[in-house]
């Protein structure tokens, strides 16, 4: 893990408005992730983590306080410029795999290189590379009805590292699968993990929590608790 600071969140709060109320959710979140650390966001329904994820992947912006992702002040962007950084910076993996099926495994991962404008050949090229990371390369032609849950969320990840993003912001990727499966997946967050990557991934699942290394629970809007792994990298359940 680097000492870099990929991710710096100073006081963020969000509120959303009802009329002439504000709802205040995010409450003054101060955060660092550093730069190949393996980030678990927790917390009870309510306690603002999805908000925080909505921010964390430029989704939303915050009504309060600065976010600096990569050295870049996204907290006060317009959207325009806030699309841009979303669709270099931030690889997504979801619960909802969100693939197209009438196109086959590769081509769902080359999409977000044909809304970048990258040429055909470097499309499957990148596209291939991606698909090797997550073991799936030799299912690369066959469409989501021939993939398992389990492939279909390995296509999903490929397509969130095709465009070499800084950070791959998971939200409850295992949602929609079975235990074996979503070990499965897991392992391959810790391979991503292990070759450079920062993960940063949202669950209300302590198992899949405890892959890893470090844990930021939050409740209310605010920072609960934030603690390391003594032992980095091994399970602990």
């Amino acid at each position: 893990m680097s000492n870099e600071s990929i991710i710096h969140l100073q006081n963020i709060e969000k509120s959303y408005f009802m009329g002439n109320q504000a709802i205040p959710v995010l409450k003054g979140i101060t955060l660092d992730i550093f730069k190949n650390e393996y980030v678990a966001l927790m917390g009870p329904s309510g306690s603002g983590k999805s908000t925080l994820m909505n921010i964390l992947g430029c989704l939303d912006s915050p009504t309060g306080g600065s976010y600096i992702l990569n050295n870049k002040d996204v907290s006060k962007m317009p959207d325009d410029d806030l699309a841009e950084v979303r669709n270099t910076e931030i690889g997504f993996v979801f619960q909802q795999f969100n693939l197209l099926p009438r196109l086959s495994a590769a081509e769902n991962v080359a999409l977000p290189l044909v809304y970048a404008g990258v040429s055909k050949k470097e499309r499957i090229e990148r596209s291939m590379a991606a698909l090797e990371k997550v073991g799936l390369a030799e299912r690369s032609h066959h469409r989501s009805n021939e993939l398992s849950g389990g492939q279909i969320q390995r296509v999903a990840i490929a397509r969130a590292l095709v465009n070499n993003p800084s950070i791959l912001l998971a939200d409850e990727p295992t949602g929609n699968l079975d235990s074996k499966t979503s070990v499965e997946v897991m392992q391959i967050f810790g391979r991503l993990q292990a070759a450079g990557n920062t993960v940063v991934l949202v669950t209300h699942e302590e198992d899949i929590a405890a892959y890893a290394h470090r844990v930021v629970r939050l409740r209310d809007g605010l920072v609960e608790t934030d603690t390391t792994k003594e032992f980095a990298g091994i399970k602990l359940i």
